[in-house]
């Protein structure tokens, strides 16, 4: 058993309880969303750079209705601190299961 083994277990151990976190963060109780958040964790999260998760976090802070709005195209996303993530999100592609 290396040195390194223990840390990167820890590192698991605390990346899966993060995941699960955000994973209940994201249930928003409208499928649409939930699938768009779901969609964006299962595909993007693994590899999403510290800025990029930062910047999802946050947007899980933003109110359904104007997800909602972002995300099914009736609205455009106009807040800068939003924009990004939204159009990588939104853009993600559907699920092959929906």
């Amino acid at each position: 058993m290396t040195d390194s083994q223990p840390n990167d277990f820890a590192e698991a151990a605390d990346e899966a309880a993060l995941l699960r976190k955000v994973r209940w963060k994201c249930r928003r109780g409208m499928r649409e969303l939930d699938r768009i958040m779901e969609r964006y964790l299962s595909d993007r999260w693994p590899q999403a750079s510290a800025a990029e998760r930062d910047q999802f976090l946050s947007l899980l802070d933003v109110e359904d209705d104007k997800l909602f709005q972002w995300f099914m195209g009736y609205e455009p996303c106009t807040d800068e601190r939003y924009s990004d993530i939204v159009r990588l999100v939104g853009g993600l592609p559907p699920d092959s299961a929906s």
